[in-house]
């Protein structure tokens, strides 16, 4: 695409304009040259997610041979219309959905690749945040404006403002620049912490880090206002090994390769979703395991060059020799455990970097340009959200987790809408003090699945607690260190505590979510999964324990044909488990333990499904279509999910309770 700076009209004329229909059979029309109307493809797809645009299993790839692979994933029903290479050869310069199109994931893969594909501006109703943020920063245009559509059609030659009509100033700059990392080796050679008044106004803790943080830039105002794009310093930033080689070419391909990596002292590198490779179903029939290998070397080498700070999750043969030396596991859980405090900024290529804001710290994730920007200028880039409170009232009921809590708000009207794609969820209210730092994490790890920015909770009591028993440091919550009175918010969402139940989520989205007791049908499983960054942790693998000891003393087994498989997010958690004695438990009940890393959450492990016909009970974060197989993935809790692996089907803990005693 030539660069839009350079071209004040854009190549309109002969743009053709695919319609990403619900009916599979209207986007094979159009791809076999049928074109349609708006209103011949309606109703459009709704929620189309990175994990569709770009399947986890062809990432491995971040050349052009990425072009080929543009929405191959794209679910319609149970079917899949795109091909490989059909996008790409069909021609099309223009893509039109619904709403919240590039849910999910911060893969930056997603708009490359419908970039590469020749796709030139995607139309939707809303777009979740890191996708819009991605694609403005490789100079894929993206408009929630239907009009242009009809101008299109005309064969109207569009400018450049009629294709950033409606954005904030930052986006448009950096668009008319021809993307990111052009625009920041122009303006963001010196840049500086931006120096503004007090505010006379009360703040959320939100609004206060970032303040902090600030950096002046041009195009970025004094006084940010909601929606404005602004640049921070992050105290910590990290990268995991599907980005590392994308971000390196992106860097040698600007600047060559005598660049140099601002505060490398603050980065932080981690191998955690290729430990499980050689066993992904995805992979091996693919034919990428070499290239994932050398995906990884790619990272290796990257930090071995730059002297970075790096962690590596050791397959399990290494681990009998290593002797428990080693820290790893997955890198938003591991910055938790080892390197967050309260009132820090810290960005990750990963959507599920806000799991640290459990900690009382401002933590986001970002594509792979803008953490290649972020390397050598320090600078990171974000758009000044609102914010929203989450008021928690009482106590959750026995057998009630944070997750259940999770699945319970994004049923809610407010975030099936979309409304909270792009803001800050803060969890407050006095039942936040019943939830220990483990569970908090949860709810702020999965504002991800939300649509926000982030989630955060303002450090407390046990929020010392956490980093001086886990950590040994002896934080200090300096006096700023929480939301005001009277502080603006966009939303409260009231939240009792005490009405919750377990809940579950239908396959195909988080946001489908009902109360088990509501399930009108008998669910059978084939597999049952605990693990993730979500689920992976301390207290999750307390819930797992429970469960599973509780049926090893009632006589129960895990039915014939059901898989059982639980992961560690970290080397820590293994640790406590081990020193618990949990693993003789899950050993009795047939249960394959798997070293600390991403894995079936991302199809990229052992617990993925390999057949559409299977039905997965899992405790992730997201069960977008094939996210971790082709198979039926059905949202849970760790206690849900380990009692529905002892009855081969979907239940509570409690209602298994009720069943099996006499």
């Amino acid at each position: 695409m030539p660069h839009a700076h350079n071209h004040p009209h854009m190549n309109t004329v002969h743009w053709k304009i695919l319609y990403l229909s619900q009916d599979p059979a209207l986007i094979r029309r159009q791809l076999a040259g049928e074109p349609l109307t708006r209103e011949q493809a309606w109703p459009l797809r709704d929620d189309v997610s990175t994990d569709e645009i770009t399947p986890v299993h062809i990432m491995s790839h971040y050349d052009d041979t990425l072009g080929d692979f543009a929405h191959t994933g794209l679910r319609c029903g149970l079917d899949n219309p795109i091909a490989r290479q059909s996008l790409r050869q069909a021609g099309f310069q223009v893509l039109v959905a619904g709403r919240r199109y590039g849910k999910g994931s911060s893969r930056e893969h997603s708009p490359t690749a419908e970039k590469l594909a020749g796709v030139q501006l995607v139309i939707a109703e809303s777009f979740e945040r890191i996708y819009r943020q991605n694609a403005d920063n490789i100079g894929l245009f993206t408009s929630t404006d239907f009009g242009l559509l009809e101008r299109i059609e005309r064969g109207e030659a569009l400018t450049l403002d009629d294709l950033v009509q409606g954005r904030e100033a930052l986006a448009a700059s950096i668009l008319g620049a021809g993307g990111l990392l052009r625009w920041g080796q122009r303006f963001l050679t010196s840049t500086a912490s931006a120096v503004s008044p007090a505010s006379e106004r009360p703040q959320t803790l939100f609004e206060k880090i970032l303040k902090r943080h600030c950096l002046t830039a041009p195009h970025t105002p004094e006084q940010p206002q909601p929606g404005d794009g602004l640049f921070v310093r992050a105290d910590w930033r990290f990268i995991h090994e599907y980005y590392t080689g994308m971000a390196e070419t992106l860097m040698n391909n600007a600047l060559g390769k005598d660049y140099t990596l601002q505060r490398p002292e603050q980065i932080v590198v981690f191998e955690d979703h290729t430990s499980y490779v050689n066993e992904s179903p995805a992979h091996v029939r693919g034919g990428l395991i070499a290239n994932m290998h050398a995906m990884r070397q790619a990272q290796r080498n990257f930090a071995a060059r730059h002297g970075l700070h790096m962690h590596r999750t050791l397959t399990e043969a290494e681990v009998l020799l290593d002797e428990g030396r080693n820290v790893a596991g997955i890198s938003h859980a591991m910055v938790a455990e080892h390197y967050a405090l309260p009132g820090q900024v810290v960005v990750g290529t990963d959507s599920h970097t806000p799991h640290s804001g459990a900690l009382g710290c401002v933590a986001f994730g970002v594509g792979t340009t803008d953490m290649a920007n972020a390397f050598v200028t320090g600078a990171v880039r974000v758009m000044l959200p609102e914010c929203v409170r989450v008021e928690l009232q009482g106590q959750m009921p026995q057998g009630v987790t944070a997750k259940d809590l999770m699945l319970n708000l994004l049923a809610t009207p407010y975030i099936r809408s979309g409304s909270g794609v792009g803001r800050v969820f803060e969890f407050a209210g006095e039942g936040i003090a019943h939830l220990r730092t483990d569970e908090r994490a949860t709810l702020t790890n999965m504002c991800a699945e939300l649509g926000g920015l982030t989630g955060i909770v303002a450090p407390d009591a046990e929020t010392l607690r956490f980093l001086r028993e886990r950590r040994g440091v002896d934080a200090v919550i300096e006096d700023w260190m929480h939301s005001d009175d009277g502080a603006h918010y966009a939303h409260h969402m009231p939240v009792n505590l005490s009405n919750l139940s377990p809940m579950v989520a239908r396959p195909g989205d988080p946001g489908q979510g009902l109360a088990l007791v509501d399930l009108p049908e008998r669910v059978h499983i084939d597999i049952a999964y605990g693990g993730s960054c979500t689920a992976g942790k301390r207290e999750d693998f307390d819930h797992y324990h429970r469960v599973l000891s509780w049926g090893l003393k009632n006589g129960l087994k895990v039915p014939e044909g059901v898989q059982v498989f639980l992961q560690y997010g970290t080397t820590a958690v293994r640790d406590y488990c081990l020193a618990q004695g949990y693993d003789k438990t899950f050993a009795a009940l047939g249960v394959r333990i798997l070293q600390p890393s991403c894995g079936a959450c991302a199809n990229c492990g052992p617990g993925s499904s390999t057949d559409a016909a299977q039905v997965t009970v899992s405790a992730i974060n997201r069960n977008f279509p094939g996210r971790s197989g082709p198979g039926q993935v059905w949202l849970a809790s760790p206690p849900t999910v380990m009692a529905s692996a002892l009855a081969g089907e979907l239940i509570s803990f409690e209602a298994l309770q009720r069943r099996t005693q006499p």
